[in-house]
């Protein structure tokens, strides 16, 4: 079911990595910001959304991996928008998208991933302010709703994933740095954090996500062991070495 967070904005959270999707209402209906992610959760996205009676107008994913380049034939064929990196590499990772998505749930129409189209440069229907940077996926974006207190943070600022290096990039521990600050600067003007993934974020928690993440990436830095609850989680290892291995190239 939808959860309102903030006026007009709300989150369903699905039980795979405790997905979010979030539904933003804009000037003429609603945004619907990574959709997810089993086909059953899209069917029951689009009955809540239809509890709203307000139609959606446009999609926007975050950035270009499979679990947020998802869609159903319920919410419409509306433009899905993304930043132009996201947009251009989505075209080549689909067929991947498409095969991940078979491996990892059931019911997606595959037919309707990862087709995204790139944002204009007036934003189009989307609301707020889009925060492009360069941590975890190439394209990946931030939604700022200042007006309504919200971040709307993509695959950062978990409380049940650790930051994420792009395998396929070299420096990203500086660049992951560098998206937090920015990411830090929007946050003082919200006091509720949708992150991709986990539970949002309110009050002191938006500032306690930030530490969190920069003590992890400070280990990294200085070659030390991460002390981290959300290691814990024994499939986190494998990224966690991932980042170890590239933090030491550095």
């Amino acid at each position: 079911m939808l959860n309102e967070v903030a006026d007009g904005v709300w989150v369903r959270q699905s039980e795979w990595v405790q997905s979010n999707a979030t539904v933003v209402r804009g000037d003429d209906g609603v945004v619907l910001v990574d959709p997810g992610i089993s086909g059953a959760d899209l069917d029951q996205l689009a009955d809540d959304i239809d509890g709203l009676g307000l139609p959606v107008v446009a999609g926007f994913s975050t950035h270009p991996h499979w679990d947020h380049l998802l869609w159903h034939s319920r919410f419409g064929d509306v433009p899905r928008y993304a930043t132009a990196a996201n947009a251009q590499l989505a075209v080549q990772a689909r067929e991947r998208a498409q095969a991940m998505a078979t491996e990892s749930t059931v019911g997606v129409p595959l037919d309707l991933v990862a087709l995204l189209t790139p944002l204009p440069a007036d934003g189009g229907p989307i609301p707020g302010e889009i925060i492009e940077h360069g941590a975890h996926a190439i394209g990946h974006a931030a939604i700022l709703l200042a007006d309504r207190g919200v971040l709307i943070a993509g695959d950062m600022l978990s409380d049940v994933l650790i930051p994420m290096f792009d395998p396929r990039r070299t420096g990203q521990l500086a660049v992951y740095t560098a998206s937090l600050e920015l990411l830090g600067e929007a946050a003082q003007q919200v006091d509720v954090l949708i992150p991709g993934h986990g539970t949002v974020a309110t009050g002191p928690e938006v500032a306690a996500r930030f530490a969190a993440d920069c003590t992890y990436l400070d280990a990294l830095r200085q070659g030390t062991d991460p002390v981290d609850p959300r290691l814990d989680q024994d499939w986190l290892a494998r990224p966690h070495q991932a980042n170890v291995a590239q933090a030491q190239q550095a």
